[in-house]
């Protein structure tokens, strides 16, 4: 009885800040083994002075509640009683943990004593709490708590949730913003419409209009491409580029070279128009703005450019003409969206009563959209007027904004959230606005914080994690990520709200904010090398619960480094963990600390790719439900006791793929529900039945090292065919094996086999038992013969690299099919079956890829077929007459494809894009009906490779000549690509308007390209590796003075061996981009600029004939990067002097013959970038002095250092990067003492290259560097010492070839590295070594260390 009054004491405590507390420790206790301890006399006594105290404090909580809005002492009180519950519930369990560990002890101590020892502890548990409680007591009086007898009552708890999908399909009020925005994009081509932005206030639905707009049937056929990405207040160029290319490609983005990705865009964009939106975008600097759009530039004409914000000045920014500004909803509108979300319907035709009282909450809502919908949320499905009443009459609506920053309709949807969603939402404040998560993400993290232990069990609590997600979904506080359905996020708004009611309880380590010593939930932004300052303060949180690093972008991934303080400082000492994170940390060893944090339920090492094993200590974290280990690739065994982790229920380790076995006895984790995959180990294929235990299993397995089972009967004891949650099969033999057969579960939707070098598959396999499988894949089972009869598994929609030779049956609901190098596969065998099982009514994709011996003919009908892939068939006939929604065509290698009759088939379907390769037939439109099929097919994009007979390419209009292909009019894009006998392009295509981008590639007949020979409108060409090509852009006979042949934006030519001339008089005026690579003969590119050129970007590589640059470079008003980069023989750039006004990027590279720069150095007011090396001649660029507002220089060569010396590098306040290499060979100090020099302190970035005699870096040139972050060293055979200078800032230093150099510095220059790399340099690494060697005590803190030249890895753990 005692024990029971103890538990509804403190249960008490739950119901005030029910989402920042938690109960896990009062149900824990419950039904633990301690409570046989509370049977003792003492501590029953102990246990009622409690309950009184706990009593008279249940009494005022309610009148707390309430008040706390409005009363900041209220608020400070509760918030003391929270921090004494959070520690109540630590203690109890440390309490039990010891318990559980006592019990199993194998000492020798009587029974009795381990009693005395608990009853002890209990006691002294309770009676600090009973104080603590009593310290409270005071202020509770003073604030004149009022007492109640009832809990207040729950009438919005129980209530039926349906999906939130069936919610979100409806807008209302937005039907003519939605037909504004339309027309801005559909019928203006005003390219001062190219951006578009909606403006707005937070939470009145820019985001959903753009969706609105983004889905609509008209833009999907009005646009080529279409991406999303969601910038919010951090604007990231390279970020968001990727999620841009991303967006568009699906495939990630692994670059973080900025115009690397920026020229992968382009060309993704080129000659398409697209649609792009840029969600909740605040940066206003115009700078920023035009890098991002660079890819956008040359973009084809109807492009456009969505711009959601709250700032008007982020629409001038984006030289937008006009915003869109969005305006609130009427009370009708706003009316309706309150009703679709609380009643599933648009009006109160099914419940009158609730009408008035309806109206009034959406006045008090503003009309903005995301607080009707969020209250909406809050009442959803639940009719009762009172508890309708209960919303309008709240207290909440009265406070003002000094009392809360937030809506007040929000801070209601919390207020009146279940107490277990409080929590549940409450806890989503660890995660940063506009970052995306994962539903399991965040219900394996609730799991850990023991939010959901009202389940009965722990099969429960997989149920109950998805109806809590479900449920804040469907209230709209978590809502759908735009462009990625398997993603959430929050509005920003709902953050703050979350925020707001987290308080203290959530940090994240952002800016310079201070953590709270009752923090319990730790998050932050993981970066490449995170050092000991970024968790300074930490070390105070001492009850930490959570420690969560997150990645700040999706679209890509780098390795992550973490220093060694985190692991043997402070996290040792949190000992209150759950869940801990050291996710894409690259960590070599973990030490055995792990195992002492007895309280986890959460561990988190994926994507560590260095480490090999993990300690034994984790065997002992007897609480552990979650341990990921997913993408550990390098990972060979896991702990040897694991079966100890009886509450294990999660295990992931897919990617783990060096794994050898499982552990021992893995039989006994009999709670289990994730096991990614199980593996097999040599001679213990037998293990193969431990899963036979595993009941609970569900989703996804992989079983591997199916090589290893000797016996039939060791799978069938597996019993996988009991396993009725498990969806998705994956069974993975090896290379090289002999058939073996298994039996399974035939609810499965997904079954992949790998590596099954059996020549048939066992009968299951096709059984039409399966009727709920999906997806099949065979990989690499190279022998196989035949395929089962899997036609008519009723929901089968894809099947990847088959291996088959006859299907007897229909397949109704296939979608995908892949055939790919089955090269031994000679028939596919249709004719020996009836008429429907020749039917395939759903498939879209076909792909039969590397088949040579593949004989007879494709189906005859694909009714569903949009994109059809044909390689290296060489035998296979091909037909496509009756493919009526073929859109995508690519024939590569297939000689039995005849162009004379599929011409003419193809006049009949709407086929965008063409790739046609390796086609000898592919030449004379008289012979192949080619010109037939032009004259009814629309194509967009068209490629040809290896067509060896074609020689001329012209428009349909042009009369017929042997070898001559006719282009459509309506293409876009063309790329022609090693077609030996090309010799030219006729005149005509000059008519081809809709052409934007042209690709010439490995034509190597092809001698010239005349001006005139170009599409009206191109606005990009490319012509790479064409051998002979020996003249571009001439015209022989022209007037060559005139400009209207082209308009041509963009001209790069790559590896043009005999290319000697661009132009000989001008360059289109419209051209904006130069780029010329490898062309060695080069010897003119045009004698002048003109007046009104556009040109932007002038960069030249490895032409060693080229002696000039046209005349009249400083006419280029809009220029901004020129470079040249190994031209041997240039001897001037220009006599008229260079382009002034808007010059960003001046780089000069191996010009050997380069004669001094033009005399207007010191008017280069844009300048920020400026590299000279190995330009000996250029000794007077500083007779005027070098612009003082550079960023960038890069300089190599002693007498042109030696001139920028002699002017005092320290006057160039604005330099942030200095490169010099093979500066001064006689210097023995850098910057030389007897100069008396000092290095600019705005600098960042320094790098100091092949100093022959260089001994010490000058303490007093370097005495000002306090923003310095990286600093490389090398070359420099004689350096002895680094400086001793207090370099707070830096970050990476990097030596590498300077043998002279025996010691480090001292931690005054350290202290705040985070990444060191000592190459060349051998007695390093013994100096070095882990806790032994002289200089480890320096080096300790740093995340990353590489010591010598074999790139080892001395120590990822730091």
């Amino acid at each position: 009885m005692a024990t029971k009054l103890f538990l509804d004491a403190l249960s008490a405590i739950k119901e005030v800040f029910v989402s920042k507390l938690v109960d896990f420790s009062l149900e824990k206790l419950a039904s633990s083994d301690l409570l046989q301890f509370a049977t003792q006399k003492k501590v029953l006594e102990e246990i009622q002075n409690l309950e009184k105290e706990l009593k008279q404090i249940r009494r005022v909580l309610d009148d707390a509640e309430e008040r706390q809005m409005k009363e900041q002492l209220v608020k400070d009180w509760l918030i003391d009683l929270q921090n004494l519950a959070f520690d109540v519930e630590d203690a109890n369990l440390m309490v039990e943990c010891r318990g559980s560990s006592s019990k199993r002890s194998r000492l020798n101590i009587p029974h009795s004593f381990n009693d005395v020892l608990f009853n002890r502890d209990i006691m002294s548990k309770i009676r600090d709490l009973t104080a603590k409680l009593k310290d409270l007591e005071p202020q509770r009086n003073k604030l004149e708590l009022r007492m109640t007898d009832c809990e207040r009552p729950t009438r919005l708890e129980q209530r039926l949730q349906p999906a939130s999908l069936e919610i979100e399909n409806h807008v209302y009020g937005r039907d003519k913003d939605k037909q504004t925005i339309l027309d801005l994009l559909l019928k203006s081509d005003d390219e001062r419409n190219f951006v578009i932005p909606i403006l707005g206030m937070g939470g009145i639905g820019k985001t959903t209009l753009a969706q609105l707009v983004y889905n609509d049937a008209s833009i999907q056929n009005h646009f080529h491409l279409k991406a999303w990405a969601c910038i919010s207040d951090y604007f990231d160029v390279l970020r968001i580029t990727k999620e841009i290319l991303q967006s568009i490609t699906s495939v990630s983005c692994n670059d973080n070279d900025l115009n690397i990705v920026q020229e992968k865009l382009q060309k993704e964009l080129s000659g398409k128009k697209f649609l792009i939106v840029l969600d909740d975008v605040w940066n206003e600097n115009y700078h920023d703005w035009t890098i991002l759009q660079s890819p956008f530039k040359t973009r084809t004409q109807g492009s456009k450019i969505i711009v959601t914000t709250r700032n008007h000045g982020v629409s001038s920014t984006m030289g937008a003409l006009h915003a869109h500004s969005l305006e609130l909803l009427s009370d009708d509108d706003c009316l309706s969206v309150f009703a679709q979300h609380a009643l599933g319907a648009r009006d109160f035709e099914g419940h009158p009563s609730l009408k008035e009282v309806a109206e009034k909450i959406v006045r008090k809502c503003n009309d903005l959209p995301l607080a009707a919908k969020t209250l909406g949320g809050l009442l959803r499905t639940n009719v009762d007027l009172h508890a309708w009443e209960d919303i309008l009459e709240s207290e909440i609506w009265k406070l003002s904004k000094d009392q809360s920053s937030i809506i007040p309709a929000l801070q209601l949807s919390y207020h009146h959230l279940p107490l277990h969603l409080k929590r549940c939402f409450m806890y989503c404040a660890i995660f940063p606005k506009d970052y995306e998560f994962e539903k399991e993400e965040i219900i394996l993290l609730w799991r850990a914080q023991g939010f959901l232990q009202e389940a009965r069990d722990k099969q429960c609590i997989h149920d109950l994690d998805h109806k809590y997600f479900n449920d804040l979904v469907s209230r709209s506080l978590l809502q759908v990520c735009v462009n990625n359905n398997s993603r959430f996020v929050m509005h920003d708004l709902i953050n703050d709200l979350a925020q707001s009611v987290a308080g203290e309880v959530c940090f994240k380590i952002e800016d310079s904010q201070r953590i709270s010593k009752h923090a319990r939930h730790l998050s932050y932004i993981a970066e490449d090398f995170d050092g000991i300052k970024k968790f300074e303060g930490i070390y105070e949180a001492q009850h930490l619960r959570t420690f969560l690093p997150l990645m700040s972008s999706r679209v890509f991934r780098t390795d992550n480094y973490l220093t060694n303080h985190v692991l043997t400082n402070l996290l040792p000492n949190l000992r209150c963990l759950r869940a801990l994170s050291l996710e894409e940390y690259q960590i070599t060893m973990l030490p055995d600390f792990v195992g002492d944090l007895k309280l986890l339920r959460y561990l988190n090492f994926s994507k560590n790719r260095v480490i090999k094993c993990l300690p034994e200590s984790v065997s002992t974290l007897y609480n552990l439900e979650t341990f990921l280990l997913k993408g550990c690739y390098n990972l060979e065994k896991l702990p040897s006791e694991m079966e100890k982790l009886v509450n294990l229920c999660y295990l992931d380790i897919t990617g783990a793929d060096k794994l050898e076995s499982m552990a021992s006895n893995f039989s006994m984790l009999t709670n289990l529900q994730k096991l990614s995959s199980s593996v097999l180990g040599k001679e213990k294929g037998h293990k193969i039945r431990e899963l036979m235990n595993l009941s609970n299993l569900r989703g996804e397995l992989c079983i591997s090292g199916l090589r290893n089972i000797a016996e039939p009967q060791d799978a069938w004891m597996a019993r996988l065919s009991d396993k009725s949650r498990i969806g998705n099969l994956k069974l993975q033999w090896s290379k090289y094996f002999e058939n073996r057969r298994e039996e399974v579960e035939k609810k499965l939707m997904e079954l992949s086999i790998k590596f099954y070098c059996g020549d048939m598959l066992a009968n299951w396999v096709g059984d039409s038992s399966f009727n709920c499988l999906q997806s099949l894949c065979l990989d690499d089972c190279i022998n196989l013969l035949s395929l089962p009869s899997i036609g008519k598994l009723p929901l089968l929609k894809k099947v990847l690299e088959l291996f088959a030779e006859n299907t007897t049956n229909s397949f109704s609901s296939l979608e995908i099919l892949e055939f790919v190098d089955m090269l031994n596969w000679e028939k596919w065998n249709l004719c020996e079956v009836d008429e429907e099982a020749r039917k395939f009514p759903k498939l879209r994709e076909l792909l039969i890829q590397n088949c040579p011996l593949l004989l007879g003919s494709m189906p005859e009908y694909l009714p569903s077929l949009k994109k059809l892939a044909i390689r290296s068939c060489g035998k296979l006939i091909i037909s496509v007459q009756n493919f009526p929604l073929l859109s995508e065509l690519e024939i590569h290698g297939c000689h039995e494809f005849s162009w004379a009759a599929e011409c003419l088939r193809l006049r009949s379907i709407k086929v965008v894009s063409f790739e046609i390769g390796c086609c000898e037939e592919l030449c004379s439109s008289r012979d192949n009906n080619w010109g037939l099929l032009t004259q009814s097919v629309s194509p967009q994009y068209l490629e040809i490779t290896k067509c060896p007979l074609l020689v001329s390419i012209a428009t349909e209009e042009e009369r017929e000549e042997l070898m001559q292909l006719k282009i459509p009019s309506s293409i876009v894009r063309m790329e022609i690509e090693n077609c030996e006998r090309l010799e030219k392009l006729s005149t005509t295509l000059y008519s081809l308007a809709l052409l934007m981008e042209l690709v010439l590639d490995g034509c190597s007949k092809l001698i010239s390209v005349a001006r005139s020979n170009l599409p009206s409108n191109l606005k990009v060409l490319v012509i790479r590796s064409c051998k002979n090509l020996q003249c571009l852009l001439l015209d022989e006979g022209e007037d060559v003075d005139s400009n209207n042949a082209c308009v041509l934006q963009e001209l790069n030519i790559f590896y043009c061996e005999s290319l000697k001339r661009i132009n000989r008089s001008v360059l289109p005026s419209t051209l904006k981009e130069l780029l010329i690579l490898g062309c060695p003969k080069l010897e003119s590119i045009s004698q002048e600029i003109q007046d009104n050129s556009s040109l932007e970007s002038i960069r030249i590589f490895s032409c060693d004939m080229l002696k000039g640059l046209p005349q009249g470079l400083n006419k280029l008003k809009l220029c901004k990067i020129m470079s040249k980069v190994g031209c041997s023989n240039l001897i001037s750039l220009a006599e008229s002097g260079l382009p002034t006004p808007n010059l960003e990027c001046l780089r000069l590279h191996f010009c050997s013959r380069l004669q001094p720069l033009p005399g207007n150095m010191r008017s280069l007011n844009a300048l920020k970038d400026l590299a000279i090396t190995d330009c000996p001649n250029v000794t007077s660029i500083l007779e005027e002095g070098i612009p003082t507002h550079l960023t960038s220089l890069i300089i190599g060569g002693p007498n042109i250092w030696k001139a920028i010396l002699d002017r005092d590098l320290h006057t160039l306040t604005c330099l942030k990067s200095l490169d010099i290499s093979n500066g001064c060979p006689d210097a023995v100090s850098f910057p030389q003492d007897e100069k008396g020099v000092t290095l600019p302190s705005s600098l960042t970035r320094l790098f100091i290259s092949d100093f022959p005699k260089l001994e010490n870096l000058s303490s007093n040139g370097f005495r000002n560097l306090n923003s310095l972050q990286d600093l490389t060293i090398k070359n420099c055979p004689n350096l002895k010492t680094l400086p001793g200078n207090n370099m707070l800032s830096l970050q990476c230093l990097i030596i590498e070839n300077c043998p002279s150099l025996k010691t480090l510095p001292g931690n005054n220059m350290l202290s705040s590295l985070l990444e060191l790399e000592i190459r060349g340099r051998p007695m390093m690494e013994e100096r070095c070594k882990r806790d032994k060697g002289p200089e480890w005590s320096k080096i300790s803190h740093i995340p990353c260390v590489v010591v010598d030249g074999s790139d080892k890895v001395l120590k990822r753990i730091i």
